[in-house]
């Protein structure tokens, strides 16, 4: 990665390998360079953050964001020399940049130490420049009415900057210090001459206190902030189910998630929930996080009642075409900058997706599944209630499938995942015109109205409702679905589903991921189930290092798109899903190792949002040059293949959980402790036993029985 972030909550800070907010020159700079800046509530709150020794730019020697809540940069300084006389040897200095986030602060400490025989003498220079500018003027995306910055105020240890923004709202950056002897101009500069024997340090701290509304958060010491910081993430480990195998990398990759997830948490008083993803999706966005916290039910499932709720929170309540929002319907994005304030972009929030409502459905079934809180089931029924009727009428509107078509003047023309202009297209190379039904939204819609079938004859009888009979007719529906379906979206000719129905009902005939999508659901036909499973894996779709989004040699196949030949982990998750859920323990494995392959090659051991999907044999895998890393569902996807190395299934009704654990290539033994399951937790032990495993449970405080898949041996204390 060309850039370093670091995040907590709803602040984060996005620099180059130096530590610097520097703008890129006219016209040059692409992605997260051109947006580096200090963020909150998606504005840019600081557009110049430039460290300079003696007029020059530092030399970089490391740079680290690993552990996502510190970042540190070592750097020293260049061979000075002025009309012949010496003004600093070359790496005499080192400058050392600490630097994290807590409580909306931003804690920033330099330490500069001479390692020259002799004593030295230099100047540092921090420019500083807050041009206040909204998330979608930073990357391009487009213009607008806006305010006015105002002109900084320096005093004795502070800078301050302010910004009248058009919606009405003021925002300011106050930066603090208190070294007596840096010296700041309203310029935006600090200056600090510095004066060092040798093996002497010397630090500067500043803290970075960006304030809306006037609200300006509380400060607390370094040591302390820091220390609290440290031991949440410390909690957040220790807490969470942990993985242990013979495979390094797959523990380091695991291992990562976890601490990406982390860093992806926002909490806005409803409990903490996964935003999408760094450095342009610090946000709740509708399907990546609801995904991303069904991935994380076995590990944290308290993001996902927290998802849930937050969800809820924001369902669609009228029929807004400039919002594309319908009654029932949950949201896609939320944005809170000053061009969503003023309505100049429909993101408050904005609703043009066609995934999220049936997602919700399922996330929280699962949950219920998983957990047994039947009260969240209780709690949120107004909403699913309203969700099946947007379902529904939909579905009503349009022979009996859910579709997606935009009515909004700067809404998503493509409402699925693959939201990109070209995601769906003919074999012919016409793109697909709306409306359009995506193969894997069925499949959501199957399972969300299967699997509430499930648990609604779970809750306590109250008067007026007839919690079996709700059922019943859910479950009726799912069945009458799954007719349709498969008369509609088998293509006989590639043993395989279509992507979608376009607008009058022609089969999208490209050979796409989708369907892997769905095969969780239990939608398709069992041997069409197989016939799926078989093609994920088939040298078109699976190019070594995991699923292409489109297979090689479709019409609209382009291994360097966004979403038609790219491979993006969380799209292999979902296939894992339904994957293990089918018992397709050979493909199972053969994707997991493919992503391990993949993972072993980026930075940090981190699967990044997508890279692009040439095939294995022609080396390394090839990065996708404005990828989001971390990404939150990218991070999750370790997470499954956990679950599905221990072919988790669980009947929640029953009070059983289901164990048909595989392997993958290469793999003998693993280790799981603290699973979340039911009222407690379970620790499994999985050893490879010839052609099947050894399986011993250590714990088991779940409340739950635990039954064995018939090749597994169990072990005589489980």
């Amino acid at each position: 990665m060309n850039y370093r972030v670091i995040k907590e909550n709803d602040l984060f800070l996005l620099t180059d390998l130096a530590g610097d907010i520097v703008p890129p020159p006219e016209g040059e700079g692409e992605g997260q360079q051109a947006g580096y800046g200090l963020y909150r509530s998606d504005t840019r709150f600081l557009s110049r953050m430039e460290l300079l020794v003696n007029g020059r730019k530092p030399i970089v020697l490391s740079s680290e964001a690993d552990q996502n809540y510190v970042s540190e940069t070592v750097l020293t300084n260049p061979h000075m020399e002025e009309d012949g006389r010496l003004i600093l040897w070359r790496e005499s200095v080192e400058l050392r940049r600490a630097r994290f986030i807590y409580g909306d602060v931003l804690y920033d400490k330099l330490t500069m130490t001479n390692f020259s025989p002799g004593p030295l003498a230099f100047d540092v220079t921090l420019r500083f420049e807050a041009d206040f500018t909204d998330m979608f003027v930073v990357r391009g995306f487009m213009g607008g009415k806006l305010g006015s910055p105002e002109r900084p105020q320096a005093d004795a240890g502070e800078l301050r900057f302010g910004y009248e923004g058009a919606d009405g709202v003021r925002r300011a950056l106050r930066i603090r210090w208190d070294d007596p002897d840096a010296t700041a101009a309203e310029d935006g500069t600090i200056r600090l001459a510095v004066s060092l024997a040798p093996g002497a340090s010397r630090t500067f701290e500043l803290l970075l206190v960006p304030s809306i509304g006037g609200a300006e958060p509380g400060i607390a010491p370094r040591a302390e902030a820091l220390a609290k910081l440290e031991a949440d993430y410390a909690d957040w480990v220790s807490g969470s189910a942990s993985l242990k195998t013979d495979v390094p990398q797959l523990d380091a990759l695991y291992a990562r998630g976890l601490l990406d997830l982390r860093v992806l948490m926002n909490d806005e008083g409803l409990g903490r929930f996964p935003v999408a993803g760094l450095p342009w999706y610090a946000v709740l966005f509708g399907r990546d996080s609801l995904i991303t916290a069904l991935q994380m039910l076995p590990v944290r499932p308290e993001a996902a009642l927290a998802t849930l709720r937050m969800m809820a929170r924001y369902q669609g309540q009228r029929d807004d075409a400039w919002r594309d929002e319908q009654p029932g319907k949950i949201m896609h994005e939320l944005r809170r900058g000053e061009l969503a304030n003023t309505n100049q972009v429909p993101f408050t929030p904005y609703y043009g997706t066609v995934d999220a409502t049936p997602l919700f459905l399922v996330l929280l079934a699962e949950y219920v599944k998983w957990t047994g809180d039947l009260a969240a089931l209780r709690e949120l029924m107004p909403n699913v209630e309203a969700a099946l009727g947007w379902i529904d009428r939909n579905a009503e509107r349009s022979g009996g499938f859910v579709t997606y078509h935009s009515e909004s003047a700067k809404g998503i023309a493509n409402q699925g995942w693959k939201d990109s202009a070209d995601s769906v297209v003919h074999r012919d190379g016409e793109y697909a015109r709306t409306p359009i039904a995506l193969v894997e939204v069925q499949g959501y819609v199957y399972q969300a109205k299967r699997l509430l079938a499930e648990q609604l004859p779970r809750l306590p009888e109250e008067p007026g409702r007839d919690w079996p009979a709700y059922a019943d007719r859910l479950a009726a529906e799912a069945e009458a679905l799954r007719e349709r379906f498969e008369a509609a979206f088998w293509m006989e000719d590639e043993g395989y589903y279509a992507i979608a129905l376009d607008r009058d009902g022609r089969q999208v005939r490209s050979v796409t991921s989708n369907p892997g999508h769905a095969l969780a659901s239990g939608l398709f036909a069992p041997e069409r189930a197989a016939a799926v499973a078989k093609r994920l894996t088939a040298p078109d779709l699976f190019g070594g290092y995991g699923i292409r989004t489109m297979a090689e040699g479709q019409t609209g196949y382009n291994p360097m798109s966004y979403h038609d030949g790219s491979v993006w982990p969380h799209d292999n998750s979902m296939c894992l899903m339904g994957l293990a859920a089918g018992g397709f323990s050979e493909q199972s494995g053969t994707v997991i190792e493919g992503l391990l392959a993949a993972a072993a090659h980026f930075e940090n051991a981190r699967l990044p949002e997508l890279f692009c999907g040439y095939g294995r044999e022609r080396g390394r895998p090839v990065r996708y040059p404005v990828a989001c890393s971390p990404q939150a569902w990218a991070a999750g996807t370790p997470l499954v293949m956990l679950t599905a190395m221990l072919g988790l299934a669980i009947d929640g009704a029953a009070g059983t959980v289901r164990l048909a654990p595989a392997l993958p290539p290469g793999m003998n033994r693993l280790a799981a402790r603290r699973i979340r399951l039911g009222a407690g937790e379970l620790d499994v032990d999985i050893e490879r036993a010839g052609d099947g495993c050894r399986v011993e449970i250590v714990r088991n405080t779940s409340g739950f029985s635990v039954a064995f898949a018939a090749r597994q041996t169990m072990a005589a204390n489980a």
